[in-house]
């Protein structure tokens, strides 16, 4: 469909009636100019009560459960009366209670399990997008706007690994020309559940936290749309954490390299999946913030300027841990450890975030989320445990006080003596470099510190690298 536009509202977007009104105005003034499909998040913070209330239910807990059910029933049928006038609120308040009960029933049947299938967390958690996709729709047919929830278990087809499953392209397109084109064809403004779909065999699965800009991706490239708009919090993406660097400016334009590499080393603004669906079709991607409808936010493109030379921005990683793998003799053949190492990696489908080694003692690093380390180290110490056991290994050493930063810009290529003077700026604050690594695109150097110096060595790389706002006239880096 021509000049589709694709938008998707995040949980602040989204958490409360104030900014439903805010969500469905901006719907509004798009859709007067072009076809709009609409993407939304959970209410802020309901996805994590949500998974509460299952732990509870899991644990036996029925206190705690019906607990945290008042506390979503409250904030969504208070939403509810604030948003829609009392002759209006008839459809909404029954699918609000519906949705309750699904809930409910899920919860009970997982107490009385004494488990939590990953299926049923699926479909449960899943609810609190249909909770505010519900709102929104009704909300924008209350206010003359044609609009209609669908939930993605419609629409977006999956594999079946539940609770991270992966979309399934082909049958998506499929099914959104069977489920969101008609509804766009009468005019009809879908609000689609971000985060979840379905197996072909219609059984729930999401994609993981964070998963509604996935969502919202998927479609607009199932869909063929124009633009792809994600409305956020924050201005658009920075050349840093404004909560560590003071004088963090907004990004004008990047390329979805870049964007993909910020978000894979940890910043906030876009799942890292995001930009993966979009790319064959080139389609360009906007962050803006729907607290600030006059600031431009930030373009993503396929390509941007890299006349300049030098790195767009800086991002870090605390929830981190640096695993150190070292022969006991340098006669042991290193390569066959590291390939082994990384099967069992594989088989933990843990994520490498910087990956470093020597080439005498064969010994070598590689840094993980904090969150994947128990398993990790299970898979290793089971894969290699016959070299362990005979000493040819020394133990595995785990750092948990180490912290990732990493600097980013296509720009970077070529770029003489940038690395020297990253790692003079950092060394000048008196923090220590554990491990540096660089891919062959040279887009990214990532460096693992320990973590008290962390927001040092960010700040210094910002201030050396002029990627600041009081920097920025006549640096043109985007």
């Amino acid at each position: 469909m021509e000049k589709l536009l694709v938008m998707k509202f995040g949980g602040t977007s989204m958490g409360s009636a104030e900014r439903i009104r805010v969500a469905a105005e901006i719907c509004r003034e798009e859709a007067r100019k072009r076809p709009v499909v609409t993407v939304v998040s959970a209410m802020s913070k309901i996805t994590d009560l949500l998974l509460d209330t299952l732990r509870h239910a899991e644990a036996g807990d029925a206190t705690g459960v019906d607990t945290n059910m008042r506390e979503l029933a409250e904030r969504h049928r208070e939403t509810c009366r604030l948003l829609l006038k009392p002759q209006q609120r008839a459809a909404a308040s029954s699918g609000i209670e519906e949705l309750l009960s699904d809930f409910r029933r899920i919860a009970d049947g997982i107490r009385m399990l004494g488990e939590r299938p990953p299926r049923s967390v699926d479909e449960a958690i899943a609810i609190g997008e249909r909770l505010s996709a519900l709102l929104l729709s009704e909300y924008l047919n209350a206010e003359g706007i044609p609009a209609r929830a669908v939930n993605a278990s419609e629409v977006l087809v999956t594999d079946a690994v539940f609770g991270s499953a992966t979309p399934l392209l082909e049958e998506t397109r499929k099914k959104a020309g069977e489920v969101i084109r008609p509804l766009l064809d009468a005019g009809i403004l879908p609000i689609v559940t971000g985060f979840n779909g379905a197996t072909l065999d219609g059984r729930p699965t999401t994609l993981g936290r964070g998963g509604s800009d996935f969502s919202g991706s998927i479609l607009a490239a199932v869909l063929d749309a124009s633009e792809f708009w994600i409305w956020t919090d924050v201005d658009g993406i920075m050349s840093a954490d404004p909560r560590s660097v003071q004088n963090a400016r907004v990004l004008d334009e990047i390329t979805y390299s870049e964007a993909a590499e910020l978000a894979y080393n940890g910043a906030k603004v876009l799942h890292p999946r995001t930009l993966a669906p979009l790319a064959e079709k080139q389609i360009p991607v906007w962050s803006k913030n729907s607290f600030a409808r006059d600031k431009p936010g930030t373009k993503i493109a396929p390509a941007g300027n890299t006349s300049q030379q030098g790195p767009k921005a800086v991002t870090s990683m605390n929830d981190v841990a640096l695993i150190s793998i070292e022969p006991a003799s340098a006669a042991i053949a290193g390569s066959r450890i590291m390939a082994r190492a990384l099967e069992a990696l594989a088989a933990a489908n843990a994520e490498v975030l910087a990956f470093s080694s020597s080439s005498y003692r064969q010994s070598f690093c590689f840094l993980v989320r904090r969150a994947e380390v128990e398993k990790v180290t299970e898979q290793i110490e089971a894969g290699l445990a016959l070299e362990f056991a005979h000493g040819y290994l020394k133990p595995l050493d785990v750092n948990l006080q180490v912290g990732l930063l990493a600097v980013v810009g296509e720009g970077m290529r070529g770029s003489s003596g940038l690395a020297g003077r990253i790692f003079s700026a950092i060394s000048r604050q008196n923090v220590n470099i554990i491990a540096i690594a660089q891919g062959s695109s040279e887009m990214t150097i990532s460096i693992v510190v320990h973590r008290d110096g962390l927001e040092r060595a960010i700040r210094a790389i910002h201030e050396e690298c002029g990627l600041g706002a009081l920097n920025a006239v006549g640096v043109n880096l985007t």
